[in-house]
């Protein structure tokens, strides 16, 4: 049985290694922000939800591992490992929610003692909303999936990018709990393979039905009527466009044109309302992600790769978006209030 994702025992915060599946599972205890920053930077933790849940729990171990014993410097050496925290992966909207909301509490203390006391019981209450957020959307995104559909699924909006469950495998989880006979096609997600490796894994694991394809095959399986619908995650969705793993766009495109429903599913926390597509900076990472394949290089030394973590959705293309609280469908002229304004 895979634990849960990422969670706390006593001052460290433990989660699953993700740059080892499927070859190994192994839990990591960190105990310092700067292991968890690396593991964030690293994609050992990734999706948006866990995100969200070790932006808390970092603000939370800050909060734990200080020495300061004034409430004015403690505050300031915690809100510098918050920023630090934050700077990790910049387009994944969650991290900076999960990082504002616990030092809000902190900073509602009125001592040091107080002041972790709080960081830790806001990072825990996070944690365990996500698993309940989860669940609700996973039963109302559910009602959109047919009996005997063939899902296609980018990267990984499953257990491993939540606490536990998942957004859009938390859909496709929560479809077969209904008594729906459900496949999934996940597409392997290059360069760093999230669908092959993490997906593929989590689902066979539950013993879902699941194959994995190229990125490229996807839009030759939705001619060949393959597919009957795409449910995808979200990294961030504002006013006019959803952001999501590099390639996301493509299939929505793809599906467009094919007649199929393309589904987002994201908890509220994942909604930037307040901002436009162009105010969003996309995460652009290490070219060699590209160029070196399983430590062997695949492109010529010297030729530049551009390696967009993200890409962005226009919302004109979105059939409905799966979240706790209901289904949204076009115009999306009444989006939520999450406050990441």
């Amino acid at each position: 049985m895979i634990p849960r994702t990422i969670e706390r025992d006593g001052k460290a915060i433990c989660f699953i290694d993700q740059t080892l599946l499927p070859e190994r599972l192994e839990v990591v205890a960190c105990t310092d922000v700067e292991r968890l920053a690396v593991a964030i930077r690293r994609l050992e933790v990734r999706g948006a939800p866990a995100l969200g849940i070790a932006g808390a729990y970092g603000v939370a171990l800050a909060a734990m591992t200080s020495t300061e014993t004034a409430y004015g410097p403690f505050t300031a050496e915690v809100a510098k490992a918050a920023a630090y925290l934050r700077a990790t992966r910049p387009t994944a909207v969650n991290l900076g929610w999960g990082i504002d909301r616990t030092m809000a509490a902190l900073r509602a203390a009125g001592t040091v003692d107080e002041a972790v006391e709080a960081a830790v019981r806001e990072a825990d209450l996070i944690a365990h909303e996500d698993e309940e957020s989860c669940r609700a959307l996973g039963k109302n995104g559910a009602a959109l999936i047919p009996d005997g559909a063939r899902v296609l699924t980018h990267c990984n909006a499953g257990a491993l990018a939540c606490s536990t469950w998942g957004t859009a495998l938390g859909v496709v989880r929560s479809a077969l709990e209904s008594g729906k006979k459900v496949s999934v096609t996940a597409c392997e997600t290059r360069p760093l393979l999230q669908g092959a490796r993490l997906t593929a894994f989590e689902l066979h694991e539950d013993g879902i039905p699941v194959r994995v394809i190229t990125d490229s095959t996807a839009a030759f399986l939705m001619q060949r009527g393959e597919i009957d619908c795409v449910v995808v995650g979200a990294d961030r969705i504002t006013q006019d466009a959803v952001f999501n793993k590099i390639g996301t766009y493509m299939h929505a495109v793809c599906a467009r044109h094919h007649g199929i429903p393309f589904y987002v599913a994201a908890p509220v926390s994942t909604f930037d309302t307040g901002r436009r597509a162009a105010d969003v900076t996309i995460e652009e990472r290490n070219g060699d992600e590209i160029a070196i394949f399983n430590g062997r290089r695949t492109v010529p030394a010297g030729v530049p790769c551009t390696n967009f973590a993200f890409d962005r959705t226009p919302l004109d293309l979105v059939s409905a978006i799966m979240t706790e609280r209901g289904v949204l469908h076009p115009p999306y002229d009444r989006m939520p209030d999450t406050g990441n304004i």
